[in-house]
């Protein structure tokens, strides 16, 4: 064979050699596509078939206070076995944020709780424990300390992660005493929900209509029943008999200390009334 031969053999042997490692290299990535993956368990799965519908099982986000200092509340949370969060807000400086439980399983923070019709927020709800003392009695009356500033930043940036990871509505931003009105407090009037809603992350009444409301509501406050169907549509489990009972009072404390924190009475007054409204009502669409 002539040197020229030789070279055009070889040649031929490279490029079918090139050829064939190319299709090896496709057939190796169109296994690895179709390869199955497995559960946990083990059990073979096909991982690539992604349904369209479909989201978060977090739903909720619920917002707490210890009432204990740091260790304490480590040992409730952490280590006692009854109640859980999956995440513990200290109030050193700075602040350190503790995972407690992963995001994927169920803490135990919300009890028999209630929110839009949804109930039990334990199976669907992330739960953000804040060291705090609660209220203290004095002689002039319960008080709760402020929240340190950079313990509320350590808060928005927590909260701001959750809800963008897991898509919750700013609607379901709530605290422990909104979903359970008749038991808790916390995270008590001190805690800054204006932030969270200059932050863009909960609805806030815009004060301008409030006001204007305020004046209509102080010529004739709505009845009993109006503020309980007002309070219901707004997110509360609240009687819907008319009467003014221990029950609706503590649902009125737990919505003032939200929205109007400088006064948290139960008392259904003209205020009170134009912030439901506001927050309720469907805003006109102007024309």
């Amino acid at each position: 064979m002539s040197p020229t031969s030789r070279l055009s053999s070889a040649s031929t042997r490279a490029r079918s050699l090139a050829l064939a490692l190319v299709w090896a290299v496709a057939a190796l990535g169109g296994c690895a596509a179709y390869r199955p993956a497995t559960t946990p368990g083990g059990v073979p799965i096909v991982v690539h078939d992604n349904a369209l519908g479909q989201d978060s099982r977090v739903l909720f986000l619920v917002i707490h206070y210890t009432v204990a200092n740091l260790p304490l509340s480590m040992k409730i949370l952490r280590d006692g076995g009854q109640v859980s969060a999956h995440y513990l807000v200290s109030d050193e400086s700075p602040p350190r944020i503790h995972r407690l439980v992963p995001e994927e399983r169920r803490a135990w923070h919300s009890g028999p709780s209630h929110w839009r019709g949804h109930s039990m927020l334990n199976a669907n709800s992330i739960g953000i424990e804040i060291v705090h003392p609660g209220f203290r009695d004095t002689p002039q009356g319960r008080e709760w300390p402020p929240y340190p500033s950079e313990q509320v930043e350590a808060v928005v940036a927590l909260v701001k992660d959750v809800v963008r990871r897991h898509g919750i509505r700013p609607e379901r931003i709530v605290g422990h005493s909104d979903v359970l009105p008749q038991h808790k407090q916390d995270p008590g009037p001190a805690f800054p929900w204006k932030r969270l809603a200059d932050e863009g992350l909960i609805p806030w009444p815009d004060a301008g209509r409030v006001e204007v409301y305020r004046a209509s509501y102080e010529a004739q406050l709505p009845d009993v029943a109006w503020f309980q169907r007002a309070l219901r549509t707004h997110g509360f489990e609240v009687p819907q008999h008319g009467e003014l009972d221990a029950a609706t009072r503590n649902v009125l404390v737990a919505f003032q200390m939200r929205h109007r924190p400088m006064r948290f009475d139960g008392v259904p007054d003209a205020e009170t009334a134009a912030l439901l409204h506001v927050l309720t009502a469907p805003r006109p669409v102007p024309r």
